[in-house]
């Protein structure tokens, strides 16, 4: 199951070149990817556990539209058990479509931090870690120290207040747990994390309230949506445009300079 249509908000497309994972802290608790493998169990033979897909890795290159591709939605890129060959497999179709950007999430903030000593990091990707409580704030600081041209935090599901230090950080992803067993968030600590946002001049989403349904509770926040994304998506779009004739044209140069 590879399938590039998506509801999160927050991006256009997904890529998976790896699914499945392990747990590692309590945002994994009712993991929503994991229970896609047991809802699909004929889309995926492994069920959870981690797959490498050498046959996914050419699929954005075919994607002319520029978009925002999160990667590995079912799974996470620096899982301990990825090999670093892979990782750069990863990224050399990453810099070989500059016309899209792509969003990579992980919970893993050590490893993503040993191995960007052995990786270069296109200005197309931007790199984020999970936050979702203050136990694991400490995430950020890893962060912090690589060499990405957008760092971005997601804070789903939060479960508790956050004192977050916003140097360096470019984006802040907000979102309450939603499904059967959904822990509820206070809407008070999402009007926190909006506040230091604002104060430090940070891009912040509003996903979702959460809830029995990935819908429920709704995304508003004092009356508005909050949908802000980092200033260089704006320039990205501007660059490259939306014509697929454009985003063809611009292959074309770079493949004749290359």
């Amino acid at each position: 199951m590879s399938s590039i249509h998506t509801g999160i908000e927050w991006t256009d497309k997904t890529w998976n070149p790896t699914t499945g994972c392990t747990k590692v802290s309590p945002g994994c608790t009712h993991c929503y990817a994991e229970t896609l493998t047991k809802r699909f169990p004929n889309h995926f033979k492994n069920g959870f556990d981690l797959t490498l897909h050498e046959e996914r890795l050419k699929e954005p290159t075919k994607w002319r539209t520029p978009s925002r591709v999160f990667v590995n939605s079912m799974s996470d890129l620096f899982h301990e058990d990825v090999p670093l060959d892979f990782i750069k497999k990863v990224i050399e179709v990453i810099q070989a479509t500059p016309w899209h950007i792509y969003q990579i999430l992980t919970k893993r903030h050590e490893r993503l931090l040993e191995l960007s000593h052995h990786l270069e990091f296109p200005e197309n990707m931007w790199l984020g870690v999970s936050v979702e409580s203050q136990n694991y704030v400490h995430r950020v600081d890893f962060l912090r120290k690589v060499p990405a041209s957008v760092r971005f935090l997601s804070c789903e599901p939060l479960l508790d207040s956050l004192n977050l230090d916003l140097t360096d950080i470019h984006w802040v992803i907000v979102g309450g747990e939603s499904g059967q067993k959904y822990r509820p968030m206070k809407i008070e600590w999402v009007e926190d994390i909006r506040d230091q946002c604002q104060a430090a001049k940070v891009a912040f989403f509003f996903k979702q309230i959460g809830g029995r349904t990935s819908k429920a509770g709704g995304r508003l926040l004092d009356g508005k949506i909050w949908d802000e994304m980092p200033d260089v998506w704006e320039a990205h779009k501007k660059n490259w445009g939306n014509s697929p004739l454009k985003v063809a044209n611009k292959k074309e140069k770079l493949a004749l300079t290359a």
